[in-house]
């Protein structure tokens, strides 16, 4: 409830999204929606985190790193940066396993395989097309194209047999 009331709190600007008070009650976020949230959750959250400053430096980090991998090209510059936000999440990873059943970095794969994102674009490029975004805007068109040609009634499979099609 504190953190709907914390984006809802946020000031309008035309080019951030708004989430509304509900925002914890999403069960799915778009790719394009988790950068959105990347932009403001520092200002958002930072207040509930007073007198916990390591771990909004975690939550900095993580959108740092977020962010900079997702650049069109790299050079070295940008590279230390990942590697100075990789630093920070590593350094501060312990504040948010004790959450995790297992506590440990090799059995989370998405927090393991941010330590391999710097030698994978020194080798291969940019990372900057595997987003999911383009994927995500046709899905959503197939879904609605499927939606509004079932009956309503017990739609589900009616979908998926327009998609198949």
């Amino acid at each position: 409830e504190q953190i709907d009331k914390r984006f809802f709190a946020l000031p309008r600007f035309s080019n951030i999204h708004q989430f509304g008070d509900k925002l914890t009650q999403v069960k799915q976020w778009t790719g394009s929606e988790y950068k959105d949230i990347l932009k403001v959750w520092l200002a958002a959250l930072a207040p509930l985190f007073k007198g916990h400053p390591n771990h909004l430096k975690f939550l900095k980090s993580v959108a740092d790193f977020i962010l900079i991998a997702g650049y069109h090209s790299h050079t070295e510059t940008t590279l230390r940066y990942l590697q100075d936000a990789l630093h920070g999440i590593s350094r501060n990873i312990h504040l948010v396993l004790p959450y995790h059943h297992n506590q440990s970095i090799s059995k989370i794969p998405k927090i393991y395989s941010l330590f391999h994102y710097i030698e994978c674009i020194e080798e291969m490029g940019s990372a900057d097309n595997s987003d999911t975004e383009v994927s995500e805007a046709a899905h959503k068109n197939l879904l609605k194209d499927g939606y509004r040609a079932s009956n309503k009634v017990d739609y589900i499979p009616q979908m998926l047999r327009y998609e198949i099609r």
